[in-house]
């Protein structure tokens, strides 16, 4: 049902692309350029409405009724790329039994002068 709705309203957009460059603007005399307004009836100086601006009409509402449509569709069903369900299980790690003598002992981590100490190596005399 979705897809079918997306078909329309691509279908729809590309009808009201169309319809809308195929009209000529409402200024698009030469007098409009220089602050002439033309008629100041109800419906302007063109009258109620051609047939492309019925054909725009009709196909806005049909964008809009398909974009509200799809938006309550997507709405409703929740998917996601993340499984959703137990979480995997883990394997319990065993660990090294120590006294309590060694546990409280500090292991010496050798600083980086010690280090470079013990990596050049020992100058000797001739």
């Amino acid at each position: 049902m979705s897809t079918f709705i997306t078909i329309i309203h691509i279908i729809t957009a590309f009808f009201l692309i169309g319809v809308i460059l195929l009209q000529s603007g409402k200024g698009a005399e030469i007098g409009a350029a220089f602050g002439s307004a033309g008629s100041q009836t109800i419906f302007g100086s063109r009258g109620p409405g051609s047939f492309l601006s019925k054909l725009t009409i009709g196909a806005a509402v049909v964008f809009l009724t398909t974009s509200v449509v799809l938006t309550i569709i997507g709405s409703r069903s929740v998917s996601s790329i993340i499984p959703q369900g137990k979480p995997a299980a883990t394997v319990p790690q065993k660990t090294k039994k120590t006294s309590p003598a060694s546990a409280n002992k500090k292991q010496q981590v050798p600083s980086s002068k010690q280090k470079a100490k013990e990596a050049r190596p020992s100058k000797q005399k001739k």
